[in-house]
């Protein structure tokens, strides 16, 4: 294809793709925005949206994509923390946004890709404004969870506000401890703290969602968690281990490595995360859902799936281009 030259616009064109793992995006953005793609349509990065590759030395267990991949088409938000730091919903809009600017600025269209549905929602509408962290209070429930365990701590968030307990697990000591400090600075509870439900306008989006049937889903990340393990999972998780990181380091409490603290039984692992990853891949479905003109494709990376993604795509964006 000849090369495009990009219109510049107040707003930015971005494609957000939500879909879980192993459904197929990976082959997909290679077929539409990478130059060897057959279906290649425009230039495009990529930004990763998932809560668990922004850790490095996590590669296997969060399937992100080989470096060959990323040559041909450049990723973001992808390695850029260690295991033991913490990241939030806030800091990734913000490299997002950050992100997106730099790519339309090359003539590019930004492209978020990934399954976390919680990141992707609060991308599409922006975060409720909460008042700012009091490093004095969060560092006396951090102790509080030392001292008396998360259990303790969830309680105590279900009785002042179980509208976000409901959504908070047990075991996420850094929400637990948010919604806490939000209540003890502010009197009032986590779940008041309402955002405007608004697309944000400094985009102009295109949001597609990829809908596999459910067995099929289910019977590829089974697969995929098999794979994981014939690539040195374990392996991956013991170096992590000899780096001091540990159950509570925040990198570590996500699926295919937090498992690796409860059990020693390798089958057991392996069991416990393909149940683990296809109920997580069912309820991030949940963040999505109602989203204002969503596509939602029942996708099952057949030709004319492709071919009706790359049409829906080049007749939304190709007014940005010359």
């Amino acid at each position: 294809m000849s090369e495009r030259k990009y219109i510049e616009s107040a707003k930015i064109p971005a494609i957000v793709l939500f879909a879980p793992t192993a459904s197929g995006k990976t082959a997909l953005t290679r077929e539409l925005f990478s130059p060897k793609g057959s279906h290649f349509i425009f230039k495009a990065e990529v930004i990763s949206v998932d809560s668990q590759a922004v850790y490095r030395g996590m590669d296997i267990g969060t399937a992100k994509p080989d470096k060959e991949f990323c040559k041909e088409l450049p990723h973001h938000l992808i390695d850029i923390l260690n295991p033991d730091q913490q990241c939030n919903v806030s800091d990734f809009i913000d490299a997002a946004d950050s992100a997106c600017k730099d790519i339309y600025s090359r003539g590019k269209i930004p492209l978020l890709c990934g399954g976390t549905g919680y990141y992707i929602r609060n991308f599409l509408y922006g975060v409720a404004q909460t008042p700012m962290s009091d490093e004095k209070l969060r560092n006396k429930l951090k102790q509080r969870i030392i001292d008396e365990g998360n259990q303790a701590l969830f309680q105590e968030l279900k009785s002042i506000d179980p509208q976000s307990a409901a959504k908070i697990h047990p075991n996420d000591s850094y929400r637990i401890c948010r919604a806490l400090e939000v209540y003890y600075l502010s009197g009032q509870t986590r779940s008041s703290f309402k955002r405007e439900e608004k697309l944000r306008d400094i985009y102009d989006f295109l949001f597609i969602v990829l809908q596999p049937q459910r067995e099929i889903l289910y019977q590829r990340i089974r697969q995929r968690v098999d794979l994981m393990f014939e690539m040195g999972l374990k392996d991956e998780v013991q170096a992590l281990f000899k780096m001091d990181y540990t159950k509570d380091s925040p990198g570590l409490k996500a699926i295919g490595y937090s498992e690796w603290f409860l059990y020693d039984d390798e089958e057991k692992i392996k069991d416990e995360i393909k149940h683990h990853s296809c109920k997580y891949a069912k309820k991030q479905y949940t963040y999505i859902r109602d989203i204002p003109g969503s596509y939602i494709f029942d996708y099952s990376e057949k030709p004319e799936d492709i071919e009706k993604i790359a049409s829906l795509i080049k007749n939304k964006f190709q007014k940005y281009f010359l």
